[in-house]
């Protein structure tokens, strides 16, 4: 891939990152893998991902077993156009919980995409997840596939 081509990729990556809400989260569970909807967020050098969940739940449990993960974002419109069109993401890393008394500033943006999401960030029983993101898969036209290293 030409260097020109690998900006676009990361130009397009850094474009749906910021505008999709929402994320399918995949995580090891006992049998099979467990995926989870979950809204997250994403820092500007696009090395973080962030999503909030209470701590009673599967997936958190199966994060502190396992903290490998992966998190599918796409911005198809169920439409069968999507096959060419839908531009999915898969980012891979590992997960872990935030301490949130010294990272305000991930909060902050958090809540800038999620506003309506704050009663439950500010719950005592929820936990700010942050996925350090080893890779990037970017797949557009459905076969045209970039991995992106971070």
């Amino acid at each position: 891939m030409t260097q020109k081509n690998e900006k676009e990729v990361e130009v397009l990556l850094s474009s749906l990152l910021k505008e999709e809400l929402f994320a399918v989260l995949v995580t090891k569970a006992p049998e099979y893998p467990y995926t989870s909807l979950v809204a997250f967020s994403v820092t500007d050098d696009l090395k973080n991902l962030f999503f909030v969940t209470t701590k009673f739940t599967r997936k958190y449990h199966y994060l502190i077993a396992d903290e490998r993960a992966a998190l599918f974002i796409d911005n198809r419109s169920n439409r069968y156009t999507d096959l060419i069109d839908a531009i999915t993401v898969s980012a891979m890393g590992r997960i872990k919980e935030v301490e949130r008394q010294s990272n305000h500033n991930l909060e902050k943006i958090y809540l800038s995409k999620h506003p309506y999401l704050e009663e439950f960030l500010s719950s005592p029983s929820s936990a700010l997840m942050c996925m350090h993101v080893k890779r990037y898969l970017v797949v557009k036209e459905f076969q045209n596939v970039t991995e992106i290293e971070i």
